[in-house]
Order: C-alpha cells, then structure tokens, then sequence
C-alpha cells in the first residue's frame, strides 16, 4: 500500500487543479454511522422512505424527529478525523481546490476546510417549508423538546433540516460541483459507495474531461474500473501514510 501512497502524493504533487470527492466513510472514524453498508447501515434496519424521504417526513413529522433526534445529536458530537484534517492541511498548503462531500455532519468545515460543496446540506440549518425562515438545528430541536413537531414562528409550517431527503433535488452546491469537477485535473474520491446519483455521476465526468481519477474506499465500487488509481482500504491508515508522503 505504501507504494500506492507514494504514487498519489507525486499525483498530487503534479496536479494543477484537484478535487476531493467525499462519502460516508470518510466520517465513520468520527463515530457517525454509514447508511448503506449491509447488515450494518442504517438503511439495512430502518426504511428510508419513512424516515429520511420528504414524503415521510410530510406525512409524520413526529417519527421523523423521533427518528432523527438522538442521530443529530450525535453529529454535534463529533469531532473532525484525521481524514478531515489531511484534506483541510491539503487545501491550505494548496494541493487541493476544494472538497464536495454527501455528507451533511460539518466535519469538513471543523477540520479547517474552507471551500467545501455541501450537495446534500448541512445539519447545523434548518428552514420553514413554507416561508423559508431559516433556523439552527438547535432552536428546531428545541420546539421538537416542547411540542414533538416543530412549526414555523411566522407562518406556522413545519419546519426542516436544510438536508435533502430522499425525493428532494440536491443544494445549489451541486451546480458548483460539475463547475469544479470539470476544472479538475485529479479527482479524489474518498469513503463513497458510488450508488448515490447523481453525486456518483461526478466521476465519469470527471474521467470524460481528462482528469485522473483515484479511488480509496474499504469495498469495491462500481467505477474502480475506470480509475488510475485503487486503494481499497480503511480511511485512516492511507491518509496518515498520505501526510508522511507530502511531508518528506
């Protein structure tokens, strides 16, 4: 694995404009449980159309919360991996132009990442689905403590993590992220499954445009075929080997 470390630092190093793509994986060593991993994913004991699709969430906020609570908290808990802070280090010493990540757990921007393209929200925000007023996570959990189903102040609608639920169309961030993609030069996808469209879509994009593609997921995904570069491997031990490689 070493060897193949090497080769993505000199990638790296050679790179004129590189891109991190980021899923799931990249936040389980920070606690926060993947969703899609067999037998163990969120998904595999729970159905996301009850409790992560904008039609359940409509038709029984209250699970919704109920479901969510205690899984919110636990982000607010969470503090930035050493995947984080490489990619955040890599941003700052100019190696890498930006990070566009599923994940909605802040962690990017904790670690001390600052162009970071949030395609399926942030936790932190929330708004009414009505008027849009927006509100933090915190005063929305706070109405959920009170009254189980939290309304609007304003115009008395629900009210909604600013995350995309399943039926929802991704953040304007999304848009920026084909702009970025087809700059790049080397894309970098860390901790992604690669089945979620049309995030996953980024990397074929990318490969069309002419830019390097590197993979470093634990499983096999679907388009490590079309990659320069293969890690399969946990998160942790590659991008410490990664900061000792930029680092001599």
């Amino acid at each position: 694995m070493r060897e193949q470390i090497g080769r993505l630092a000199q990638m790296l190093r050679e790179a004129q404009y590189a891109v991190a793509l980021t899923g799931a994986g990249v936040s389980t060593d920070s606690g926060i449980p993947d969703f899609r991993s067999p037998g163990t994913g969120l998904w595999a004991q729970y159905n996301p159309l009850e409790v992560a699709s904008i039609g359940g969430f409509r038709s029984n906020p209250q699970q919704f919360y109920e479901f969510w609570r205690q899984r919110f908290a636990k982000l607010a808990d969470a503090q930035p991996n050493i995947t984080h802070k490489v990619l955040a280090e890599l941003e700052a010493r100019g190696y890498l132009k930006c990070v566009i990540t599923q994940n909605i757990d802040d962690l990017h921007r904790k670690a001390g990442s600052r162009r970071v393209l949030e395609v399926h929200g942030n936790y932190m925000r929330g708004l009414c689905i009505g008027c849009q007023r927006t509100y933090t996570i915190q005063e929305i959990f706070e109405k959920v403590e009170r009254h189980r189903v939290p309304l609007c102040d304003d115009c008395k609608n629900l009210l909604k993590p600013d995350v995309v639920l399943f039926g929802e169309l991704l953040t304007p961030d999304f848009d920026r992220a084909l702009e970025e993609v087809a700059q790049s030069d080397l894309l970098i996808v860390l901790g992604s499954s690669l089945e979620v469209y049309p995030v996953a879509g980024l990397v074929p994009q990318a490969k069309s445009l002419g830019a390097q593609l590197v993979i470093i997921n634990r499983d096999e995904t679907p388009y490590d075929r079309l990659a320069d570069l293969v890690i399969h491997s946990e998160l942790q031990p590659v991008m410490a080997e990664l900061h000792r490689a930029l680092s001599t």
